[in-house]
């Protein structure tokens, strides 16, 4: 059926829109393919300027439906007003969309935009390049890679080999096969069904190894989320009724090994509270239990603040967060932007990032990689503590997107990140979802979203290394970049005259 350009441009929107249904919480894993496929029709016979709108709409449609939420966090928390905290949240969304707009145009203006090659080998791997270097450029947004989609699906299997993106290539191969299926030759169909239950029978399988070993002694563990709301959380008529909340919940986990609190869980700097937290340590000592706990501290030179996780010991030992969110905990604009930030009471000064290459935390027995909230959504940047780590923390605070789907989205992240690494990771939330998630990413306890809750459970560390752990993104990125010049190539050569 013809459609007019147009019309074009609305279906890819809605196709883009549909995907946000892939995810968590919806997590309709079947429907990414199919938006995917949706959109390669669309992008048949395009021309390159063609190509770079139709996906352009497209990235409109799913970064809109699947981070609007970062509006809520500007306007709701961040105080700003409708016009500018709109204006901000579509200008993400326009520049996330740039990278689908990317693999249209490349594949049409340099590779294949229609026919079986193009639906089962250039466009997947485009995607996955373009998706990756989404996940690093210019500071990084990896949300919504497609292979996140996929928690609920056999090609979860497939995080512990390749990564995200190599589910992610998963993702798109499957919906080049719907597209041959249903544009394809007879011969092109077959081999398209092949190549596709392929990827899925060989996700299974994968599922079902173990690429980390259990050490033999297990960790009792506490999640302590507070539940106060963001709102609230830094009035001062607060900050008492905090600590005697976290004192409590606290003392409720006496007995488990390790006890973790969230993201800043207390509305204080470490300096300030250094009597309060020193005396819960004491009270737990007795119980055999140690406490880490995420909270804000000031740098070495007592100018700026830092996030950390302090685990308390003897001496205490501190994570400092290393990749910070851009316009959140730091701010890339020139002085008279800052001034103007000052003047509209929004914040506009610079977190200081911790040092690259930070060894595991030696706490309660493990070896613990610790990442603060967004960090989890680079995976790469994990792999420096591995094979050393034997557990993974992450704490966060997704107060700040309220009762939106980003909370869910981040769980299923975080679910990812479990099952490259092949450990248990223990995330610790402020208003949920606090979790226990297992080396094969499956979440064995959750904690109510809004609710002040203590989350137990007995977890295992884990040695070894899983083949992503070892080889990271760099072995999927060098698949694609071989599988788009192997393709070039046989282009080129059955288009010379007389073939």
């Amino acid at each position: 059926m013809y459609l007019s350009f147009r019309w074009k441009l609305a279906a890819a929107f809605i196709a883009g829109a549909f995907l946000t249904f892939a995810y968590a919480p919806f997590n309709q894993f079947w429907i990414a393919p199919l938006s995917f496929a949706a959109l390669m029709l669309l992008w048949r016979a395009a021309t390159a300027r063609d190509a770079f709108l139709t996906g352009f709409f497209f990235g409109i449609g799913s970064f809109l439906g699947g981070i609007h939420w970062v509006y809520i966090s500007i306007h709701d928390f961040g105080q700003a007003h409708p016009l500018f905290a709109a204006s901000l949240t579509l200008a993400l969304v326009a520049g996330m969309s740039l990278y689908a707009a990317l693999t249209g145009w490349l594949a049409a203006r340099f590779f294949l935009i229609e026919g079986p090659r193009a639906w089962l080998g250039v466009i997947p791997a485009l995607w996955v390049l373009t998706e990756w270097s989404r996940g690093w450029l210019l500071s990084g947004f990896g949300w919504l890679a497609a292979g996140y989609s996929q928690t609920e699906s056999w090609l979860m299997g497939y995080a512990a080999i390749g990564g995200v993106y190599f589910i992610s290539w998963a993702v798109l191969v499957t919906a080049g096969a719907v597209v041959t299926l249903y544009a394809g030759s007879t011969r092109a169909r077959a081999a398209a069904v092949v190549l596709a239950l392929t990827f899925w029978v060989g996700a299974l399988a994968a599922g079902r190894m173990s690429w980390t070993d259990p050490r033999e002694s297990f960790l009792s563990v506490a999640l302590v989320q507070g539940a106060v709301r963001q709102d609230q959380k830094w009035l001062p008529s607060e900050f008492i009724p905090t600590l005697d909340l976290y004192r409590d919940l606290t003392l409720q986990s006496q007995g488990s090994n390790l006890i973790v609190w969230p993201e800043a869980a207390i509305p204080a700097l470490y300096g300030q509270v250094s009597d309060y937290l020193a005396e819960t340590r004491a009270l737990l000592q007795s119980e055999g239990s140690d406490l880490m706990l995420g909270i804000l501290r000031t740098d070495e030179g007592g100018g700026a603040v830092q996030n950390t996780v302090i685990a308390l010991d003897e001496p205490d030992q501190v994570y400092v967060k290393r990749h910070l969110v851009p316009y959140g905990e730091y701010f890339p604009v020139p002085g008279f932007v800052r001034n103007w930030l000052r003047l509209a009471n929004l914040p506009y000064s610079d977190a200081v990032p911790g040092a690259a290459g930070q060894p595991p935390l030696n706490f309660a027995g493990e070896s613990i990689a610790v990442t603060i909230c967004y960090e989890d959504v680079f995976g790469a940047e994990q792999l420096s503590n591995l094979p050393e780590a034997t557990l993974l923390v992450n704490v966060s605070n997704d107060a700040w997107f309220g009762e939106s789907i980003a909370p869910h989205q981040h769980l299923q992240i975080a679910r990812v990140r479990a099952a490259e690494a092949g450990r248990y990771l223990l995330r610790a939330t402020n208003t949920g979802i606090s979790a226990i998630i297992t080396p094969h990413g499956a979440v064995t306890a959750a904690s109510p979203s809004f609710e002040p809750h203590v989350l137990r459970g007995v977890v295992q560390g884990y040695t070894g290394a899983t083949p992503y752990s070892r080889w990271g993104n760099y072995a999927v990125v060098i698949a694609m970049l071989l599988l788009l010049l192997s393709q070039s190539l046989t282009t080129k050569f059955t288009m010379r005259p007389g073939t």
